[in-house]
């Protein structure tokens, strides 16, 4: 069974066929510049000490700092986070901001683990990875399970080695910490500036149109909240413990309220309960895949019934699946394009930051608005051009940027 980072690889090399790389450039590009694994231990409340596996890849910089996600999650493993650092680093090429690709984890169960352990685990972790990270060289950002309060605990922790106030050196933060306006909304707001644009790039429009979410974590809530109030029908949404489906249309406040005392959305009145594959089966006019890698796959994507797929989380679709999808001519914005939102403000918070200067939300959504509409249709241009499907082009366009790059800098030494 192939890994995570072997699908990334053979994206990259799908790229490589229109592009026809350099040898030695190729190959720089399917290896990781440096790959971190430490042992994170851990005082828990208890008293006694438990030790977690942590890592810290950064892919490629040769188009500036490293920048990517923390995540603390059971299933955290190399493999896992050396392909998310590589999507990373295509990911800041295609909407063109000046940073390479990194991502970072701890393999560990945070639902179990109290506040306080939680805060022990990050302070240590960070500790660990300040070999490598800060702001002119890696700059971390929450990811799955972690939030602005373990930034706000990474951001503690690094300033107090330093000795002085550090805010660039993450991003993600409360804004009382240097953290950016519109930054919680990000990931959702550019998927739905994509998902728009795609609409209108095949004909469709927005009003009454069906919405399939699965996921209904900050990505899959807030893009159901802007979608819903920009006239689409919700009609189902699920997270970890089941599904939920109503034609008529969901009313996501009430379902997050309902979310917040049952711990799922499942039971939401009004609704009919279904299980994942269930909902994934039902026809809609846009399938929003918001949580985890490998959602849909070879098992279950003969039955998505969906014209447009917008990636919310990072892989959620396997290379079969990917495949099957675009030879049935679903239109796939995928997740190198339409959940960059995210890390396009995080570069607005480093540079806000640095310079100890910042803008109101309407600036931070105007700058981020303009930035993925001209992605999008950067992308849509190459896949026209060249008669490639969404991702390749997304790949073409972002690949070919960091290679330029790595050719200009030269090797060294």
């Amino acid at each position: 069974m192939s890994g995570v980072f072997d699908n990334v690889l053979l994206s990259l090399e799908k790229a490589n066929r229109h592009l026809g790389l350099p040898e030695g450039i190729y190959k720089r590009l399917r290896t990781p510049r440096r790959s971190l694994i430490v042992s994170v231990p851990v005082k828990m409340d208890d008293g006694t000490v438990s030790f977690f596996e942590g890592y810290r890849v950064q892919y490629d910089f040769a188009r500036g700092p490293a920048k990517g996600g923390i995540r603390f999650h059971p299933r955290v493993n190399l493999d896992e986070i050396t392909a998310l650092a590589a999507l990373m680093t295509w990911k800041c090429a295609v909407v063109d901001i000046p940073f390479g690709g990194a991502k970072g984890g701890v393999a560990c169960d945070p639902t179990v683990m109290s506040k306080a352990e939680l805060e022990h685990l990050t302070r240590r972790y960070t500790y660990e990875i300040s070999i490598i990270i800060g702001p002119e060289s890696d700059i971390p950002a929450p990811d799955v399970y972690t939030d602005e309060q373990v930034m706000a605990w990474m951001m503690d922790t690094y300033s107090m080695m330093k000795g002085y106030s550090v805010p660039g050196v993450v991003t993600g933060k409360p804004v009382s910490l240097g953290g950016s306006l519109g930054r919680g909304k990000a990931t959702s707001f550019g998927l739905v500036i994509t998902v728009i644009e795609a609409l209108s790039h095949l004909g469709m429009k927005l009003d009454g149109l069906a919405v399939t979410i699965l996921g209904f974590g900050k990505v899959g809530y807030n893009a159901a909240k802007i979608l819903s109030n920009a006239g689409a029908r919700i009609i189902g949404l699920a997270d970890s413990k089941g599904a939920i489906y109503n034609p008529q249309g969901l009313n996501i406040d009430d379902v997050a309220a309902h979310k917040r005392e049952a711990d799922t959305v499942q039971g939401f009145k009004g609704a009919e309960n279904l299980t994942m594959d269930e909902l994934i089966s039902i026809e809609t006019d846009v399938l929003i895949p918001a949580a985890l890698e490998n959602q849909i796959n070879g098992s279950n994507a003969a039955f998505v019934k969906a014209r447009v797929i917008a990636e919310g989380a990072n892989t959620p679709l396997t290379a079969e699946a990917d495949e099957f999808l675009s030879s049935k001519g679903v239109f796939i914005i995928p997740d190198i394009l339409a959940n960059a939102g995210g890390v396009v403000v995080s570069y607005f918070e480093w540079v806000q930051d640095l310079q100890r200067f910042f803008w109101d939300e309407a600036e931070v959504d105007s700058r981020l608005t303009t930035i993925m509409k001209r992605a999008f249709h950067e992308v849509a241009a190459i896949s026209a051009s060249r008669k490639i499907d969404m991702r390749t082009a997304a790949m073409v366009l972002g690949v070919k940027r960091v290679a330029e790059a790595i050719e200009t800098r030269g090797l060294y030494p």
